[in-house]
């Protein structure tokens, strides 16, 4: 199996454990290929719009490894949520490149409140989805077209995956490791992260 390449997208207020879980997920993960060697199957880097340093919520400063303009061919993209995505969502350059890199991926996942900006950029459109719980009536209300489902960590539609506040983006980020590679390999890295989680 070739190493996928997963880009986070990071932006002014995003939540930090939106983006966090998910790196360390996909960065510690890893597989005994032939005996006595191990692989990493995920190669993880971080992306915003301009590649400038950014700040998080609560003031983490966060320097991205490329821009839009610079990012390479992301195998997996994660949209992160957070206050900040108030501001993305009204950003035409964002729903630009979150169109067009939709049509290049292997998966697109959101956590959180990122799901808005997928809302927004028309993946949604007569597919499930969820997001935080106190924003779950905010998405059905603005993308009726979209069925927002409740009381779950994640949703898994394809191509197309959203979770739902904060750590759920870890869950998700687990069995996207189930299904790309096994349920083994994903119990060793939650085992390893001290996450507690049931396949």
């Amino acid at each position: 199996m070739k190493t996928l390449d997963v880009g986070i997208f990071l932006f002014e207020d995003v939540e930090v454990l939106d983006f966090a879980g998910p790196f360390e997920v996909f960065s510690v993960t890893e597989f005994n290929q032939v005996q006595n060697s191990r692989k990493k199957p995920f190669q993880v880097t971080t992306f915003s719009e301009k590649g400038q340093i950014i700040l998080a919520r609560n003031g983490l400063k966060i320097q991205p490894d490329y821009s839009f303009h610079s990012a390479p061919h992301f195998d997996i993209i994660i949209i992160p949520g957070g206050p900040g995505t108030l501001k993305e969502f009204k950003n035409k350059k964002v729903m630009e490149w979150i169109s067009k890199r939709i049509k290049s991926v292997q998966i697109m996942a959101s956590v959180c409140t990122g799901v808005f900006l997928l809302a927004e950029a028309g993946l949604l459109v007569g597919k499930r989805a969820t997001t935080h719980w106190a924003s779950l009536k905010e998405l059905e209300s603005r993308f009726p077209e979209t069925t927002v489902v409740q009381n779950v960590k994640f949703v898994d539609e394809d191509n197309i995956l959203t979770a739902a506040g904060v750590s759920a983006g870890i869950n998700m980020s687990l069995h996207i490791v189930k299904r790309l590679l096994d349920i083994e390999v994903a119990k060793t890295t939650a085992k390893l992260m001290e996450y507690d989680i049931h396949f």
